[in-house]
């Protein structure tokens, strides 16, 4: 069979191992990633199918729980090597050079002379952080040219220190977030560069926090915004304890954060990707318990329900930023205020979220409505409609003993009326029986 090659493997007259072509295009893959039935495809070609709007593995038919690509990079170091080791045969492959790197002759060249452009005292950085962002961020671009930008020495440190330094300006400290979440939340990236980032925002974690807290107020791209709650988390989930509380307890950015789920620039709607970005970084601030109370106090209980009732997306991390509130005083108090739309709102995302997602909320309304018995819960909650059988189907899904317990002491404050409990909720389960 004849299988057309990508550019740099013209001219290789050898027999193409089966395994290196994409399923789909037959190409050498130069990309390779893998579904989650195990097949692997060359990523432009999958992403094509997936942005069809079909939702099965080409090569098996099977239905798709999930579209994540993961990036196999040991069948691209192996693609590599055969290229390497087949090269030197064929007279073409030796006679025409590689076409130039989009940063210069080679990965490591460029990003050496990049980052001394950006470390130079009295320079300006941003023409070389922004070509840096381009890079890593162009899918076109090898993953392993973006892995060895990444690993070049000082990169992460010199790039960190951009973003700290309020004298480079806001749209220098915009440009650095960009670059660092590029590394930090890439899929192609390898863990060890991404740890690079984590260790060079983590070194000053409170002037990080800072820094990071500017773009989200002030950065004019929501992309930017987004990005910089993404580094914040990194730093949350992964840096040594005295690193995340300092995170954690910045108030400017925790404030912030409870802005970026809210209206977008004062308009009525949300973007889900900002309320993704910081759902998910709220609920790493919660881990802190000492910041639970000031995440409240900063608005987060009511910006987190407008997101559960408005649709936003993300409703697992909303839930368990509730259940994280709901820990302490101020945040019992914040749902209870509000406990007709709080309360709704919690028990109609019950099962959108996940196993996960539904603990979360099995255990925002026991605190309220069983532990500390609020009247207002408890009423909101009983007029809830479909609530008891979200509750039972809940608990015949294997979900956990503490959960179970929860949840059957939640069932005594919903009523059973003449109308069938289970008529409020639209389930394909055929019978469900409470006993």
């Amino acid at each position: 069979m004849s299988v057309r090659l990508a550019p740099e493997y013209q001219g290789l007259e050898v027999k193409v191992p089966n395994l290196f072509r994409c399923p789909i295009s037959l190409d050498v893959m130069r990309s390779p990633v893998s579904l989650c039935t195990g097949v692997t495809y060359e990523r432009a070609s999958i992403q094509r199918w997936l942005d069809s709007g079909n939702t099965t593995c080409p090569a098996t038919m099977l239905p798709l729980p999930s579209t994540d690509l993961v990036p196999n990079l040991t069948l691209r170091r192996l693609i590599a090597l055969w290229a390497s080791t087949a090269a030197p045969a064929t007279p073409s492959s030796s006679s025409s050079p590689p076409a130039p790197s989009a940063v210069g002759p080679t990965p490591a060249a460029a990003a050496a002379e990049l980052l001394r452009r950006i470390a130079a005292p009295g320079a300006d950085p941003r023409p070389a952080l922004w070509k840096l962002a381009a890079f890593l961020s162009d899918d076109d671009v090898d993953e392993f040219d973006k892995n060895a930008l990444a690993r070049a020495g000082g990169a992460a440190e010199t790039v960190a220190s951009v973003l700290r330094r309020s004298a480079a300006g806001l749209e220098a400290a915009e440009a650095a977030v960009r670059v660092l979440a590029a590394i930090a939340a890439s899929d192609c990236i390898e863990e060890e560069n991404k740890k690079r980032v984590e260790a060079a925002l983590a070194a000053d974690a409170a002037s990080t926090a800072a820094s990071l807290a500017r773009v989200l107020r002030d950065a004019a791209a929501l992309e930017s915004r987004v990005d910089a709650a993404r580094l914040a988390e990194s730093v949350l989930r992964n840096a040594a304890p005295g690193a995340r509380a300092a995170v954690a307890e910045s108030e400017p950015l925790v404030a912030e954060l409870v802005r970026l789920i809210g209206p977008v620039d004062g308009k009525g709607g949300l973007d889900k990707q900002a309320v993704a970005a910081g759902l998910s970084c709220l609920a790493a601030v919660a881990a802190t318990r000492r910041s639970r109370a000031e995440m409240v106090r900063l608005g987060a209980v009511p910006a987190v329900v407008r997101a559960l009732r408005d649709d936003a997306g993300a409703p697992s991390q909303a839930l368990r930023v509730l259940e994280a509130a709901v820990g302490c005083a101020e945040g019992r108090a914040a749902v209870c205020e509000s406990a007709a739309t709080a309360v709704r709102a919690v028990v109609s995302k019950m099962m959108k979220g996940g196993m996960g997602g539904a603990e979360a909320a099995v255990s925002v309304l026991w605190a309220v409505c069983h532990r500390y018995r609020d009247r207002r819960a408890v009423e909101a909650a009983a007029a809830c409609e479909g609530g008891l059988t979200r509750l039972l189907l809940l608990m015949q899904s294997g979900c956990s003993a503490a959960t179970r317990q929860m949840a059957s002491e939640l069932l005594k404050i919903f009523k059973v009326n003449g109308k069938s409990c289970l008529a409020g909720y639209d389930s394909k389960t055929g019978h469900i029986m409470p006993f």
